[in-house]
């Protein structure tokens, strides 16, 4: 019985001292996910870069981080607000859409969408083969054309652009649906005769399809852009880069968005705070991990504020004298 009790008595110690030499936060580990999109896409690394910083920092903050592949912005908007993800990527026109119950969530306000940090700017962008005979945005009329997935931003800015032209599906002589892993085997093929793709450059998809087969960026410009851009706020007007894609020799137009991670206003003030201060912290390791990213400011953070920024993400700006 003794022994018994020593023994007992033991293992009350060894539990003590167990409880005592590690934090109570150990605990309270959490991993957070991060919606993305498709593999071949900037989110999807660009993912893999913020989770990176977060977990080599694991030990200030207790998180550990994941990424999952999605269909884009729209996907990942749901998906952080039914408690799917805990972040995502998402485009400031998607963003502004779910806030306010239009576009893809019509009659669906969000008013739970919270902005934790811009990244980086994305342009819509038209790529076509170069024998299909598209050298502008209305050339598209009898072709056949990936107009992107459903869920994506992709497509949800296609369905906006087409409007404005004044085109519809049925001027097409097709209209399909591939995710971005499909775009340039399927251009390069011969199954479609162009894509559009809203993305931060340079891009692995369009590099893809660029040395692949003979391809161009297509100009997208003129009077609907125009008016387009000037009745949003979240649009402006930008150049895709000349020589930036094999076939494409000169600047050519284009407009775009910003892209932001996005998360819920039920995510705690504690899990934004320390997400952001990963990032921001560790802002020039983190600007290495893609190309996307090489020329982002701290400043920029704060831009494309189409919805609300979250609290805690607000705290580390305010301290870092951000804002």
């Amino acid at each position: 019985m003794r022994g018994h009790r020593c023994a007992l008595m033991l293992m009350a110690c060894v539990t003590v001292v167990t409880l005592v030499g590690f934090p109570a936060a150990h605990a309270q580990k959490k991993t957070v996910t991060i919606g993305t999109a498709g593999l071949m896409g900037v989110y999807y690394p660009l993912g893999g870069a913020i989770c990176r910083v977060v977990n080599a920092t694991r030990r200030e903050h207790n998180l550990r981080c994941s990424v999952e592949p999605t269909e884009g912005s729209v996907s990942n908007i749901k998906g952080v607000l039914s408690g799917q993800f805990d972040l995502g990527f998402a485009q400031s026109d998607s963003q502004y859409y779910a806030l306010k119950g239009e576009g893809p969530f019509k009659d669906k306000p969000q008013p739970k969408l919270r902005a934790l940090f811009t990244v980086y700017p994305e342009l819509f962008t038209l790529m076509a083969r170069q024998d299909a005979g598209i050298k502008k945005f209305e050339d598209i009329k009898g072709k056949r054309i990936s107009i992107g997935s459903p869920g994506s931003g992709t497509r949800a800015t296609m369905d906006l652009v087409m409007e404005a032209y004044g085109i519809k599906r049925s001027d097409l002589k097709s209209a399909m649906e591939l995710k971005f892993i499909e775009l340039a085997p399927a251009l390069c093929d011969n199954k479609i005769d162009a894509f559009v793709f809203v993305a931060g450059h340079p891009n692995a998809v369009l590099q893809d399809a660029a040395t692949s087969c003979a391809t161009s960026i297509v100009p997208v410009g003129g009077a609907p852009i125009d008016a387009l851009v000037s009745s949003q706020p979240f649009y402006a007007k930008a150049d895709i880069p000349a020589k930036m894609y094999r076939g494409t020799d000169a600047a050519q137009p284009s407009f775009g968005m910003v892209a932001t991670v996005v998360v819920s206003a039920d995510l705690t003030n504690d899990t934004a705070y320390a997400i952001t201060k990963a990032v921001f912290e560790n802002f020039e390791d983190f600007k290495k991990l893609h190309p996307a990213v090489a020329n982002s400011t701290k400043e920029g953070a704060l831009r494309g504020d189409t919805v609300p920024f979250h609290p805690g993400a607000l705290k580390y700006f305010k301290e870092a004298g951000l804002m």
